[in-house]
C-alpha cells in the first residue's frame, strides 16, 4: 500500500481527497494545513469552478500537521501530494524529495522555469519520482483523442487548435499576482500548453497576440511553430470580463484521415456541451461514447498512473517533471511574444 500525505486543503486538496477514495493500492494517511478549521475536518467553505462543494470530513484516522514541513518527517508517508498555492510548489516539492518522498505536485509546476529545473534535479538526486498533476489527458474526451492519435488509426497528426477561456475568477484573490499564482497563462492555459507539448513535441518558436492586464497576459491567441513545417497548431486562452460564462474549453484536432472536435461551456444558467465527434475521410460523423462521470474521476485516473509508476519503478510519459517544465517555458515565451509584439524563439 502506497501512503500519501496531502499538503494543503483547498479546492484541489478536496478533489484529490475524493479521488484517493476511488483508487486501490493507495491511501491518505496524513494531511497538513495551517487553517485549524479545515484541519479539524470542516471543509464546508471549500468551493471551485467545478465539482462538489466541500463537506465535513472525518480525519480521526489521519495524522494532522499545521506545517507541511513537519509532515515530511512522518515515516509513514511515502508520497507527498502538494496542493499548496503555486508560489509554494517548488520549495515544498524540493523539501519532500530531500526528505525521501515521492512527489505529486498540482499544476502549475512552479512559477519560473528555474524553480521547475530545481524540482526535477532534487527528485533525481534523491532517487525519487516527481509527478506533476496535469490531469487534462485523463479527462474522457481528451484521453480518447490522445488514444486515437497514438493508435495511428487516422494517420499522421497535422495540427489543431485548443481553447480555454474563463470569466474573471474573483474568488481567487491571488490569480493576477505574478509572484503567487501567475495569471491566465500559468494557471489556466498551462493545461493546453502541456497537451500541445505532449502531442506535438516542443515548438521551435511561437508568436502570440494579446491583451495585458499590468504585466500579466489577460487574453491571447498563439501560433506555435515546429521543426516539422506541416504542423499547424494554435491556441486561444484567457479571461473575459463578463461573468455569464465562467468556463469553456475544447479542441479541434486535425489528422490525415479525420478531424476530432469537442467543446464544453459552462454558463451561469446551465452548461452546454458539444460532445466529442470524429469526422472521417469518407464523410461519416462518429460520436464515440466516452461516458459521463463525477468530477473526481479524471483525478483518480491520474493518481492510478502515479500508483502504477511507483509500483513498477518507471517514469510517467504524461506526468513527468520534464514535460511540465516545458509547458511553463511555453507560457513564459507567450508572455514575451505578447509584450514584444513578435516571434519568439524557444
Amino acid at each position: 500500500m502506497i501512503r500519501v500525505g496531502l499538503a494543503g486543503i483547498g479546492f484541489m486538496g478536496w478533489i484529490h481527497y475524493l479521488a484517493y477514495k476511488k483508487v486501490p493500492g493507495i491511501e491518505l494517511v496524513a494531511v497538513s494545513e495551517p487553517n485549524e478549521k479545515r484541519l479539524s475536518g470542516d471543509w464546508r467553505d471549500i468551493k471551485g469552478n467545478f465539482g462538489p462543494p466541500g463537506e465535513m470530513v472525518d480525519l480521526s484516522k489521519v495524522a494532522r500537521y499545521k506545517d507541511y514541513r513537519d509532515m515530511l518527517a512522518d515515516g509513514s508517508v511515502d508520497v507527498v501530494d502538494c496542493c499548496l498555492p503555486p508560489s509554494m510548489h517548488s520549495q515544498a516539492a524540493i523539501a519532500a524529495s530531500q526528505a525521501g518522498k515521492h512527489v505529486l505536485c498540482e499544476k502549475p509546476m512552479a512559477l519560473t522555469t528555474a524553480e521547475c529545473h530545481d524540482m526535477v534535479q532534487a527528485a533525481t538526486a534523491a532517487g525519487k519520482q516527481l509527478f506533476i498533476g496535469h490531469v487534462l489527458p485523463f479527462f474522457p474526451e481528451y484521453a480518447h483523442a490522445v488514444q486515437l492519435i497514438r493508435s495511428g488509426q487516422y494517420g499522421k497528426l497535422l495540427g489543431g487548435t485548443f481553447k480555454r477561456v474563463i470569466s474573471d475568477p474573483a474568488w481567487m484573490t491571488d490569480f493576477w499576482d505574478p509572484n503567487r499564482c501567475g495569471g491566465p497563462l500559468i494557471d489556466l492555459h498551462i493545461h493546453d500548453a502541456h497537451l500541445i507539448r505532449l502531442l506535438f513535441g516542443m515548438p521551435t518558436s511561437l508568436v502570440s497576440v494579446g491583451r495585458l492586464r499590468g504585466e500579466i497576459v489577460e487574453y491571447c491567441n498563439t501560433m506555435f511553430h515546429f521543426s516539422d513545417p506541416s504542423l499547424v497548431v494554435s491556441a486561444v486562452m484567457g479571461v473575459i470580463n463578463q461573468q455569464g460564462r465562467p468556463f469553456t474549453h475544447g479542441f479541434e484536432i486535425h489528422l490525415e484521415k479525420a478531424t476530432m472536435h469537442y467543446e464544453f461551456a459552462g454558463f451561469q444558467d446551465k452548461g452546454e456541451l458539444m460532445p466529442l465527434k470524429i469526422l472521417t475521410a469518407d464523410g461519416q460523423v462518429v460520436r464515440p461514447e466516452v461516458g459521463s462521470e463525477d468530477a473526481a474521476e479524471p483525478f483518480a485516473r491520474e493518481i492510478a498512473e502515479v500508483v502504477k509508476c511507483i509500483e513498477a519503478n518507471c517514469s510517467s510519459s504524461t506526468l513527468s517533471g520534464d514535460l511540465a517544465r516545458d509547458a511553463i517555458i511555453l507560457c513564459h515565451k507567450q508572455t514575451d511574444s505578447v509584450k514584444s509584439g513578435g516571434l519568439v524563439a524557444i
